[in-house]
């Protein structure tokens, strides 16, 4: 039986439809404790100042974390586990508020070695100066999941018309394969939304560290 391209178009309508009103959840670090808010949490604590976590909230929530901080400085001489545990809730409570200022939900402080290479490698490349690296592993990534999906398509595309199901095979692939290029380009112009602004806030294209 041969898939006539009016089956194929309303095929590719629905699963557009199903991929679209998906929702898609973005990675982030900034609740790691290795991450850069959690460094930054910890140079204050060593000083004696809060100002080094400050560039990670917004204006509005300033005294929330100074209480918080002075909460972890009043328990800091006890040492122990009354110490860790001042210093663990200033860290949850700055994490938070920096979380909730971006429109993401906070899920709890994530351990030591949980961020993902590629953020590692883009912070490493601030602090060295040089992108060389962090370029080299973002477009080798991409590059083999363009050929991968395009390869695949590619082979599905020339059996398209044999059969229903092998219309269906094709229009899978065709659609994770347009969807991830599209989804690149957008990424690369800047165009796709990191995080869901908070309720009562207009969105706008922003890429959250």
């Amino acid at each position: 039986m041969k898939l006539t391209n009016y089956a194929v178009l309303v095929l590719f309508a629905f699963t557009c439809f199903g991929i679209l009103i998906t929702p898609r959840f973005a990675a982030a670090h900034c609740d790691a404790l290795d991450g850069p808010v959690i460094k930054d949490a910890r140079l204050a604590l060593e000083k004696g100042d809060v100002t080094p976590v400050l560039k990670w909230v917004q204006k509005k929530d300033e005294a929330q974390v100074h209480k918080a901080f002075n909460q972890a400085l009043a328990v800091k001489t006890k040492g122990g586990k009354i110490k860790e545990d001042g210093e663990h809730r200033f860290f949850e409570t700055l994490v938070k508020i920096h979380r909730a200022g971006e429109g993401a939900p906070f899920t709890g402080l994530k351990p030591a070695g949980t961020v993902e290479p590629v953020i590692a490698a883009a912070d490493t490349a601030l602090v060295s100066g040089s992108d060389e690296e962090l370029v080299k592993l973002v477009t080798g990534a991409a590059t083999k999941g363009i050929r991968e999906r395009h390869q695949r398509a590619a082979e599905l595309y020339k059996h398209k018309d044999e059969s229903v199901e092998a219309g269906r095979n094709y229009v899978e692939a065709y659609v994770e394969y347009t969807h991830y290029v599209e989804r690149l380009q957008q990424d690369a112009e800047g165009h796709a939304d990191h995080y869901k602004e908070p309720a009562g806030k207009k969105s706008v294209n922003r890429h959250e560290h």
